[in-house]
């Protein structure tokens, strides 16, 4: 079974015991996170697609770490002028991991 979830603008295919890397959330570790901007959901035989959302899913997460990604460095420079600008950029990340995917009319 996997689902397709919305968070911090981006959309995840999750399963559940993945760890997804999502963008920061206002949550700590060991905290329990209930996402409900789910956009479909597959097991085997049964395929419920949103519009856009899915009525009635969740899937239901643990903050496992929150950190910085790795670094990304923006360089410019104009030859012959003497310009050079380096500039760096960390972005903040929250690890999820997918406990469970709750699919519409379950308990």
């Amino acid at each position: 079974m996997f689902a397709v979830i919305e968070t911090g603008g981006k959309q995840y295919r999750v399963s559940q015991g993945d760890v997804v890397r999502v963008e920061s959330l206002e949550e700590n570790v060991g905290d329990q996170v209930a996402i409900d901007a789910v956009h479909l959901i597959a097991d085997g035989t049964n395929v419920f697609v949103g519009r856009p959302n899915v009525e009635g899913a969740t899937v239901r997460a643990t903050v496992v770490e929150e950190g910085r990604g790795p670094k990304v460095v923006a360089f410019k420079k104009k030859r012959r002028k003497g310009y050079r600008r380096k500039i760096g950029h960390r972005q903040n990340f929250t690890a999820l991991q997918i406990d469970e995917i709750i699919a519409p009319g379950a308990k």
